[in-house]
């Protein structure tokens, strides 16, 4: 069973880091580095009803991602991690968790607090 949420990030070790605080079940899209409007919208389309979140690295790339993302789908959340940690890959789980608890996302109790 899954949720009605849909997490976008740009790579595999995104997708892991993020799946380590997860306590629903969420479909997380890598787009791997691949961020053309196209190959945004083909991922995309199957989820326009879900809940779609975008969490892109704070550097050139993730906000070149952000940005096909507010064009095709401009109802997309978009969640940040803090530049100091520049990578969703590197920032820590705890933070994570605070993250994705504020835009309404269950994590585990673990790294709550």
């Amino acid at each position: 069973m899954s949720s009605d949420k849909v997490i976008v990030v740009e790579g595999r070790s995104d997708k892991l880091r993020i799946n380590m605080v997860l306590a629903e079940p969420i479909e997380i899209i890598c787009t791997n580095g691949t961020a053309s409007p196209t190959k945004i919208e083909e991922l995309l389309t199957p989820y326009e009803e879900y809940e779609i979140f975008i969490f892109a690295d704070a550097d050139a790339s993730g906000e070149k991602l952000r940005q096909i993302c507010k064009r095709a789908f401009s109802e997309a959340r978009h969640l940040y991690t803090d530049e100091k940690f520049k990578e969703v890959a590197t920032t820590p789980l705890k933070v994570l968790a605070s993250i994705l608890l504020n835009a309404h996302i269950d994590v585990k109790k673990e790294f709550i607090g």
